[in-house]
């Protein structure tokens, strides 16, 4: 739903003024704001103090929308608005405070048939998700307030289509329709809002009560966004390269740990390219069909997201070739490369930034920076501009020509010398735009089915309207499962509600290809996050490979591994656990091979459908005529389930314990689940290898 929030700030809408504050119980030195509307730069907005410095406050122009924010007291410690209307966790265990600012429109509460449609929110523009075409449909998105308006029709000249609701939230509601479209023929348009007696047309020239014009989309006029097909059929699986698995003693650091050690921000475990190719059958048995691998550049750090080379692969991984030659041979066994772009900033030891060091004010890349004094100080509080503050991060200034034509050199760089199938862009909500518009041209250039995908925590709209990326990682679709599985603190409907808010938030072949993750290197693994609960875990992977987008596995997650924030998410693989003996093993074998098998769960259009009760969840996957439902009970007892569907002629058969069901009256397993296929001669053969795979019907 923050898709529609954030909409607001891209649309032009005039700025508000809002006065934040804070009131101290002592003395402070500083204090400063820090949030969406500045990048979370802790140094961006000072505020200005009281006389006696315990009341600061600073005022803001902003658009209308939702920001979230905190204070920074002393430069150091970061704390909740007392004042704030709401709080709101990320997901990642950090709370932010919440503040949603509304046009002056909007001082009177909507209501249903008074007659009166607000005008501010009314939006429909050439740009995604407004104008779509995907899979022989033109799908047309009018913005409207929430909860202000009866009925809304996309007229075709006298012709009127019925426009549904697709999405809303307290500021913004979506309508949507969608036509057969051959992508050529010109189509024009326009649309009609009724409420009580007053009638509107919405077009180019705004809302008229007798005309408003008529929206044109011809073939000449618009650029389908295109995103690599590959990624919604392919289960995607994570890899920390040094904690993965150690294949060669030559290229171990110095100072490597045993392999079962407590992880810490500064150890090394010594994992290398060539303890990934040992165990590429491994990765085959997973259903793996690519491979996102964390930062592999030569760096500093056991992370890598310092990056001192960006030609070169840390030494303690390999060698150039060696990386060239595995990703060849992860391309024989179906298995693509994704690689972690870190071009925000990069380490201390980067050539430019030693030189910068060296020269200070005179050195020839002094502008590759943001420097704000001389001499550079590597040290806490930098005198340079370093991300979140770390002085080991400098931040490059991609505005700079040269530094900008480095990073875009890059791509093709490792396009000529290995098989690159994708970029992670990490921290990309802090690079500027116009870069990763260049990125893509770049990218597409070299590969049109080259991946993009973003790291952004929250909404990924402002970068998915097909001039930059091509996706993002899905973190709202691991808030919900943590907040129905871990938590227990949602129901059902608003667990469903969650997932098609994110899905109904982009185009629909971008929300088929969302990177749905349950744990990453930054974050607790989910497992821990459940309280070490098994069945809750492998609940929500069933979702994540049977939910729209495309499920990604952190390494060892298919293994059960614990671990809680960082560094403790990044322990050694633990290979004493991958053995046929583990249940959530052959859990996560059978559902990439579950995925695998079923187009409809790689490309489906998701259906919810009503559960029976709070903790049964409960959809359905259609696709080219195939309907697969999805049910999925949390509780700790028996639940039923029955949706008045209408059944294939075939019946049903759940492909995780065999059972044929003639309609969806069944009952579910506590903290069990059912995949019910059509039940063809394929999908019963289907059922039985995965019943093999599971090792007993119990499994499941």
């Amino acid at each position: 739903m923050i898709a529609l929030l954030a909409a607001w700030v891209m649309s032009g809408q005039a700025t508000l003024s809002h006065v934040f504050e804070y009131r101290s119980e002592t003395a402070l030195h500083s204090v400063s704001l820090a949030g969406t509307f500045n990048n979370w730069d802790k140094s961006a907005t000072p505020m200005a103090p009281g006389p006696d410095h315990r009341v600061w406050r600073t005022t803001l122009s902003l658009a209308p929308g939702k920001h979230l924010y905190k204070f920074v007291l002393d430069g150091e410690r970061w704390v909740l608005d007392p004042r704030a209307e709401r709080n709101e966790d990320d997901g990642n265990g950090n709370t932010n405070s919440v503040l949603v600012l509304l046009p002056d429109e909007y001082r009177s509460p909507a209501r249903l048939g008074d007659g009166v449609i607000a005008r501010t929110p009314l939006r429909h523009d050439a740009s995604i998700p407004y104008r779509n075409f995907d899979r022989g449909r033109l799908t047309l998105v009018l913005r409207t307030r929430p909860g202000d308006i009866e009925s809304v029709d996309l007229m075709l000249g006298d012709s009127a289509v019925p426009m549904r609701a697709w999405e809303s939230d307290e500021m913004a509601a979506r309508y949507a329709a969608s036509i057969p479209w051959d992508g050529k023929r010109t189509v024009r348009y326009s649309f009609r809002l009724k409420d009580g007696a007053t009638v509107l047309h919405f077009g180019p020239r705004g809302a008229d009560a007798h005309d408003g014009g008529e929206f044109e989309v011809s073939e000449a006029t618009f650029q389908p966004f295109v995103v690599p097909r590959w990624v919604e059929q392919t289960v995607l699986y994570q890899i920390f390269p040094d904690r993965f698995a150690n294949g060669s003693s030559a290229n171990d650091p110095k100072d490597r740990v045993a392999w079962d050690a407590e992880p810490t921000w500064f150890n090394r475990f010594g994992g290398d390219f060539a303890g990934v190719s040992e165990h590429i059958g491994y990765l085959e048995s997973l259903g793996v069909g690519a491979i996102y691998f964390n930062p592999i550049f030569a760096s500093p750090s056991n992370h890598r997201y310092e990056t001192s080379d960006y030609h070169r692969v840390d030494p303690q991984l390999g060698t150039n070739e060696e990386f060239g030659a595995l990703t060849r041979d992860l391309k024989k066994a179906g298995i693509r490369t994704i690689l972690d772009g870190v071009f925000n900033h990069t380490a201390v030891d980067f050539a430019p930034f030693l030189d910068l060091r060296e020269h200070g004010a005179s050195s020839k890349y002094r502008d590759w920076y943001f420097p704000k004094s001389f001499p550079i100080r590597v040290e806490e509080n930098p005198n340079y501009v370093a991300w979140f503050g770390f002085p080991s991060m400098p931040k490059v200034n991609l505005g700079n020509a040269e530094a900008r034509a480095y990073m875009l050199g890059v791509p093709a760089f490792w396009h000529e010398r290995a098989e690159v199938a994708g970029w992670r862009l990490d921290v990309a909500n802090e690079v500027p735009m116009p870069f990763w518009q260049a990125f893509r041209k770049v990218v597409k250039g070299l590969d049109p089915q080259m991946w993009i995908v973003g790291e952004v925590w929250g909404d990924g709209s402002p970068w998915l309207g097909g001039d930059q990326w091509d996706s993002v990682m899905d973190y709202p679709f691991r808030e919900a499962c943590l907040g129905f599985f871990a938590r227990k603190a949602t129901t059902s409907e608003q667990f469903l509600g969650r997932l098609m808010g994110v899905v109904q938030s982009y185009a629909p072949q971008v929300s088929r290809n969302l990177m749905n993750l349950l744990s990453s290197h930054d974050t607790p693994r989910f497992i821990t996050l459940c309280g070490d609960d098994p069945a809750m875990a492998r609940l929500a992977a069933l979702v994540q490979f049977t939910w729209v987008g495309a499920p990604s596995v952190y390494y060892g997650e298919e293994l059960g591994m614990l671990g809680g924030a960082d560094p403790l998410n990044r322990r050694g693989m633990r290979w004493d656990l991958a053995t046929d003996a583990n249940p959530m093993l052959r859990w996560y074998r059978a559902l990439g091979a579950l995925r695998g098998a079923v187009p409809a769960l790689q490309s489906g259009d998701p259906e919810p459908l009503p559960g029976s009760g709070p903790d049964v969840v409960a959809f359905a996957r259609s696709y080219q005529g195939v309907r697969v439902v999805v049910a999925v009970n949390r509780a700790g007892s028996p639940k039923p389930f029955d949706a008045d569907l209408k059944g294939p002629k075939e019946g049903w058969v759940d492909a995780l314990s065999g059972e044929r069901h003639s309609s969806l009256g069944i009952t579910l397993p506590a903290q069990g689940a059912a995949v019910l296929l059509p039940a063809t001669p394929a999908h019963l053969e289907l059922s039985s290898s995965l019943i093999r795979i599971l090792g007993s019907k119990e499994s499941s």
